[in-house]
């Protein structure tokens, strides 16, 4: 499912711009994928969706979030923390922390690994049509072992 949300990210500007899901469908299979993961991305989706419309950006800034047991356990420390980072490197307002939390609770097993809560990032971001600061970017993409110290 990630594979096909990378591809939509790199190969779509925006959701809107994304053909219906019957289109965008075909075009997946055309490119490789199975049909369960184009399925399940589509499914992910359409809960971004629903979530992203709700979306409110007011909410306060100094808020603190805690983490109910079940969903300790689902999203994983690596998780939290890098979701701790994003929220106090100020790149990650409450209300899309929120969107983040609702769509990585959407998956199943757990706990979500760190490399799958990056693309879901992500596609919070491109859902709300925002983009993300390019060292956020490169903290999103790039593997901690392919960094280069200076």
């Amino acid at each position: 499912m990630f594979d096909v949300l990378v591809y939509l990210y790199e190969n779509y500007w925006r959701p809107d711009a994304c053909p219906d899901h019957e289109q965008l469908s075909k075009k997946l299979t055309a490119v490789g994928f199975e049909s369960e993961e184009i399925a399940d991305a589509l499914t992910w989706l359409d809960g971004l969706a629903s979530v992203a419309e709700s979306y409110v950006a007011n909410q306060h800034d100094l808020s603190v979030r805690v983490y109910l047991p079940n969903e300790q356990d689902h999203l994983g420390t690596a998780s939290i923390s890098f979701l701790s980072f994003l929220e106090s490197a100020g790149v990650l307002p409450p209300s899309m922390r929120e969107i983040v939390v609702d769509r990585a609770m959407a998956l199943d097993g757990g706990p979500v690994p760190l490399e799958d809560l990056k693309i879901i990032v992500l596609m919070v971001f491109w859902s709300l049509g925002e983009e993300p600061d390019a060292l956020i970017l490169d903290e999103l993409f790039v593997d901690a072992e392919d960094r280069l110290i200076h």
